[in-house]
C-alpha cells in the first residue's frame, strides 16, 4: 500500500495529524495496535485549552463537543482549609478551558474518518517502522492474519510513551530529559453529580487532591499516594474517607458520594525527547514528551504538536518547501518545555514529598498565598492554565 504519510497511533495526536491532513488533500493511512473501542473508551485526559477547543472547531468536529462539554471560567486552589478561586477568564481577556473527555475527542476524529471511508487500520499486530533515514520509509504489521506493508513519504509516531516508534530511533539519535516524582495519584471515576462547578485544586497535610468531571453525572477525584501502592489497599470506604479529609474546608461546602466504577493508581514523569524527529519519522504527543497531569497539558501538547505537523507536512506537498519540515522540532519543543515548566510547577507547589521539611511545606504554602493574593501570580497561572499559544 502507497500513501503520502504513515500514522502510528489512533490516539488524540495520530487521528487529529490524519484529520488535518485530509482537509489539506494529503492522504494517510493510520495503524491502530488497539480496537477502535478501546482507544475510543479508555479513561485518559478531561481538560481542552482554549486554543484546543478553537483547533477541533476549525477541523471541523467540534460541533459535539460545544453541544456536551462543559465551560469553565476559572479554577479553585484550596489550601489551609479555604478555597481561593482564579478567575481565568476575567485574567486572559475572555479565555475559558472546556471539560470534555480525551475519549470523547477521539471518538470524533475516528468517527469521522470511519465515515469518510479512509483507511484506519485498528488492531494491528506486530508494527515495525524501517526505513526512517531515507526516502521510502515503511510500516509493516499484520492485520486479519495477513501481512501488510504501507510504503510512505513520511511516518508520524503517535504511538505513545510504550510505542515502537520512538524506540526505532537509534539511542544516540536522542537526548532523553526524564524526572520520575515519589508520588502518583489513585483516580476514581464516580457516578455522582459534581461537588463543584469548578475544579478544585487541594493543599492538604496529608497530600495533594483534586475535584474534577467529566459529565454533569460523572466526577473524577484523584488522591495523591505512593505510586508503588496496590489499588486493592485502597477500598472504596477508605479512598472517600481520605477524599473527605484532604477536601474539608470552612463553611457548607460537601463532597457528594456515589457508586465508584472505575480506579487506578498512575505513577508520574516528566519526559521529553529531543529532538522529536529523525530522518523521515516525525514524533508526536506521549511519544515525545510526558508531563505530570496536574497542569491538565498532556492532550493539549499532543494537538499542538499535530497542528504544526499538520501545517509543515501540507505546506511540502503545496510548494515542495522543507523548511516548516526542518523547524517542526525546535516549533514544538519550545512550547513543550514551557508547559513542563508551568506542569513542574503545578506539581511541586500542591504535593508533599517524602524529603521535604517543615520549611519547605511553608513555603509551598506561602507560594499558594501569593499566588491567590497578587493579580500578576494569579495572571501568570491563568495564562499557562488556559494554554499558551498553539502556533
Amino acid at each position: 500500500m502507497r500513501t503520502q504519510v504513515g500514522i502510528v497511533g489512533a490516539g488524540p495526536a495520530g487521528a487529529m495529524l490524519a484529520h488535518l491532513l485530509a482537509r489539506a488533500g494529503v492522504d494517510s493511512v493510520v495503524v491502530e495496535a488497539r480496537s477502535r473501542e478501546y482507544v475510543q473508551e479508555r479513561v485518559r485526559a478531561g481538560v481542552l485549552e482554549h486554543g484546543s477547543c478553537d483547533l477541533m472547531d476549525a477541523a471541523g468536529v467540534g460541533a459535539r463537543m460545544r453541544r456536551e462539554g462543559l465551560v469553565h471560567h476559572g479554577i479553585e486552589l484550596r489550601f489551609g482549609g479555604r478555597g481561593h478561586r482564579i478567575d481565568l477568564s476575567g485574567l486572559t481577556g475572555g479565555r475559558t478551558i472546556m471539560i470534555y473527555p480525551q475519549r470523547e475527542v477521539v471518538k470524533d476524529l475516528t468517527d469521522a474518518r470511519v465515515a469518510a471511508g479512509l483507511p484506519i487500520f485498528f488492531e494491528a499486530d506486530e508494527v515495525r517502522v524501517a526505513g526512517l533515514d531515507g526516502d521510502r520509509p515503511k510500516i509493516d504489521f499484520r492485520h486479519a492474519d495477513s501481512a501488510w506493508r504501507v510504503e510512505c513519504d513520511f511516518i508520524a509516531g503517535c504511538d505513545g510513551f510504550h510505542g515502537v516508534c520512538r524506540e526505532s530511533i537509534p539511542p544516540a539519535a536522542l537526548r532523553v530529559y526524564e524526572r520520575v516524582y515519589p508520588f502518583g495519584w489513585l483516580g476514581i471515576l464516580a457516578e455522582v453529580a459534581p461537588s463543584s462547578d469548578e475544579l478544585i485544586y487541594c493543599s492538604h497535610e496529608r497530600g495533594f487532591a483534586l475535584h474534577s468531571m467529566r459529565t454533569p453525572a460523572l466526577t473524577r477525584l484523584y488522591l495523591q499516594c505512593d505510586p508503588n501502592d496496590a489499588i486493592e489497599n485502597w477500598p472504596d470506604d477508605r479512598i472517600w474517607r481520605e477524599l473527605h479529609t484532604r477536601f474539608a474546608a470552612a463553611g457548607d461546602w460537601r463532597l457528594a458520594e456515589g457508586p465508584i466504577v472505575q480506579k487506578g493508581i498512575t505513577p508520574m514523569r516528566s519526559f521529553v525527547v529531543e529532538p522529536m524527529r529523525y530522518g523521515r519519522l516525525f514524533l508526536a504527543g506521549d511519544a515525545a514528551h510526558i508531563v505530570p497531569p496536574t497542569g491538565a497539558k498532556g492532550l493539549n501538547l499532543a494537538l499542538a504538536d499535530v497542528k504544526v505537523l499538520a501545517a509543515a507536512i501540507a505546506e511540502f506537498y503545496r510548494s515542495g518547501r522543507h523548511d516548516p519540515l526542518d523547524n517542526y522540532s525546535s516549533a514544538c519543543l519550545r512550547r513543550v518545555w514551557k508547559v513542563q515548566r508551568f506542569s513542574w510547577w503545578m506539581t511541586s507547589v500542591l504535593h508533599r514529598f517524602p524529603d521535604e521539611t517543615p520549611f519547605d511545606w511553608r513555603r509551598q504554602q506561602a507560594e499558594l498565598d501569593y499566588v491567590t493574593s497578587s493579580s500578576a501570580a494569579a495572571a501568570s497561572l491563568a495564562e499557562n492554565y488556559v494554554g499558551l499559544p498553539l502556533d
